[in-house]
């Protein structure tokens, strides 16, 4: 299972950028987060733990990164990965992010039934409340 959502913002890629890099301060805009937190700076492998809602204490990596562009975390599930990439776009002036979930694995079918429909019904509040988030800082 893949899914993503991109938004259409007034804000800066800067400004989206910061916002995805404050791990500690994910919970503001995630609605399915408790906490999270990042050992030292938001760079390729680092790790940090996340605490959803409902659920135990998930570990997590930057399995991908592309400085103030994009960038992936992956949380190892039994027999199954979960990866939350996101990314910027600008076209002319205009600047959209994007927010993409996949489940890769055995077991990722039954991830993505278990969570991933959560996580698809969440994620267009999710992505309203970064782009307002992001969109007061102007």
């Amino acid at each position: 299972m893949k899914f993503s959502q991109t938004v259409k913002t007034n804000a800066t890629p800067e400004q989206i950028w910061e916002i995805w890099v404050d791990v500690n301060n994910w919970q503001k805009w995630d609605t399915e987060l408790e906490f999270a937190s990042i050992e030292g700076d938001f760079t390729l492998y680092a790790r940090g733990k996340l605490k959803p809602k409902n659920a135990p204490v998930s570990v997590f990596f930057i399995s991908e990164f592309e400085s103030k562009k994009s960038y992936t975390f992956t949380t190892q599930l039994p027999l199954c990965k979960l990866n939350v990439r996101r990314y910027l776009t600008v076209n002319q002036s205009e600047t959209f992010f994007t927010h993409e979930i996949s489940f890769t694995g055995i077991l990722s079918f039954l991830f993505s039934n278990l969570l991933g429909r959560k996580f698809q019904k969440v994620l267009p509040e999710v992505m309203d409340k970064l782009r307002k988030l992001a969109e007061e800082r102007n």
